[in-house]
């Protein structure tokens, strides 16, 4: 009997599945976050210092000094942020930002890092 349970034992530490699943670390999660940026939102916003210099939207270096966002539409907390980020026109119709389609692990990763650009 003992040398049953040992052996599921066994069989099971060494299943995939029961391996535990590690998040990535903060700092793994912002320079994610960056390169979806730099690739995805880097063509139209421009962040100081980094590979992202798209001139048709607004300047984000210093995003998260700004008590609003969307043209002073929403206050710039993180679920609206994240809001607006995800999908813009849900937000405010007819803006120019499109909806990104961002999936939602690249999504926060590149909350993570615009919560960095202080």
């Amino acid at each position: 009997m003992k040398t049953r349970i040992l052996a599921r034992l066994v069989l099971f530490a060494s299943c995939p599945a029961a391996e535990a699943v590690v998040p990535p670390s903060v700092a793994q999660l912002e320079q994610q976050g960056y390169e979806v940026f730099v690739t995805r939102c880097g063509v139209c916003h421009t962040i100081r210092g980094a590979e992202a210099h798209g001139i048709l939207g607004p300047d984000l270096t210093h995003l998260m000094s700004r008590r609003y966002i969307g043209a002073g539409l929403l206050p710039n907390t993180a679920g609206n942020l994240g809001g607006w980020t995800a999908d813009a026109q849900a937000q405010k119709p007819g803006c120019f930002m499109p909806t990104m389609d961002l999936s939602g692990p690249e999504l926060q990763a590149v909350l993570a890092y615009l919560q960095t650009l202080r």
